[in-house]
């Protein structure tokens, strides 16, 4: 029997109704999979996961990475914590971003399975970064396809985090000193499943473009932000007990919105591995170097 899918928008999104995740068959699972190419994230209901059951489904998918910064479920390193407490007031991942983009090799996907969640608010934004790339102007994205540009781990995981962390309580966000992850990425990428192109940097963790000075890279990656998150190439998931989404890192941004002070949200998060990044034109901008490509040259390094 074929899996009942329920698109939430047009840009991205479904829902998967009647699987039960704890028990599939491997035909299920390859129609979930297509499933998930074609939507870029996909939600089901009504689950009911022991954190072992949680691991066997990511590992399906890939090898699990285990996270670097976030809590730990006690007993199982491979299962990350998205927590806020009713006396804090900063949520985790409020800013729109994309999970682990400062690896050399950023996760495929992350899938997120809600433990405890506030009657109203704590909604789970998503925006797709295909929509994005097409939305915009030929000459724009054919600038775009030659550039590179650094994301980092250390502004956001590192010690200013961690004081940050430590007003509120601490105990969700840790080892600021592991915060040293640097990446050279293509600015538009080619998905490996589906072959399209996708807009590959976000608020979050991207810094500037290779051979770009800060300042100078700021106006372009401010219209970048302000033109991916425009509604039109988003959806929005409304969390209950049981409900679980896994997305695509690679093609999609995602926030959490902070609408729910005074009560609690716990989340049990695992990420799995990807592949190496492939850029819009082939065997450009992956690497640890910006590069660039013209029309006359095969990819070349820059001078910082």
């Amino acid at each position: 029997m074929s899996i009942d899918i329920r698109p939430v928008s047009r840009a991205l999104g479904a829902e998967i109704e009647g699987v039960d995740l704890a028990c599939l068959t491997d035909e299920t699972f390859e129609e979930i999979r297509q499933a998930f190419w074609d939507h870029s994230v996909i939600f089901f209901r009504n689950q009911t996961l022991t954190p072992d059951q949680h691991i066997e489904f990511a590992r399906r998918w890939s090898e699990i990475n285990v996270n670097r910064f976030f809590r730990q479920v006690e007993g199982y390193p491979q299962v990350a914590e998205v927590r806020k407490e009713p006396d804090q007031k900063r949520n985790i991942g409020s800013g729109w971003h994309t999970d682990h983009s400062y690896d050399e090799v950023p996760a495929m996907a992350s899938i997120l399975y809600a433990k405890e969640v506030p009657e109203v608010g704590g909604d789970t934004l998503f925006a797709s970064m295909y929509a994005a790339y097409d939305g915009l102007s030929k000459g724009l994205r054919e600038m775009l396809e030659g550039l590179t540009a650094i994301h980092s781990s250390r502004h956001v995981f590192g010690r200013e985090r961690s004081e940050a962390e430590k007003g509120e309580g601490g105990g969700r966000i840790g080892n600021p000193e592991l915060a040293q992850q640097d990446a050279w990425h293509p600015v538009v990428i080619r998905h490996p499943e589906s072959g399209r192109k996708a807009l590959y940097v976000n608020a979050s963790f991207t810094l500037r473009f290779g051979g770009w000075s800060s300042a100078e890279s700021k106006a372009l990656l401010s219209f970048l932000y302000e033109h991916a998150s425009n509604p039109e190439f988003s959806c929005r998931f409304r969390w209950e007990k049981g409900s679980l989404a896994i997305w695509d890192n690679r093609v999609t941004w995602h926030r959490a919105l902070n609408d729910y002070h005074g009560h609690r949200r716990l989340m049990h998060r695992i990420t799995v591995e990807g592949t190496p990044l492939v850029g819009a034109r082939a065997g450009c901008g992956a690497g640890k170097s910006p590069r660039v490509q013209t029309a006359n040259q095969g990819c070349s390094e820059q001078i910082e």
